[in-house]
């Protein structure tokens, strides 16, 4: 496993599941890398991560993009 590579997980309702480890998970709205202990926000219905709660407002299309 390359120390740097992005972790694949399995996100569920308040909690995720780590299917193939890595270092970090990439934002879905904004390409940000998210450590795995940083990551508080993601969508169980489009299984992505994002870096804040208005980035996934952004990528729902709720939000205006900056």
């Amino acid at each position: 496993m390359d120390a740097d590579a992005p972790a694949k997980l399995l996100y569920d309702h308040g909690q995720f599941r780590i299917l193939w480890p890595g270092t970090h998970v990439v934002c879905a709205a904004t390409g940000a890398r998210i450590a795995l202990e940083d990551l508080r926000y993601w969508s169980v219905d489009r299984q992505e991560p994002y870096v804040s709660p208005q980035a996934a407002l952004q990528q729902a299309g709720l939000a205006p993009k900056p």
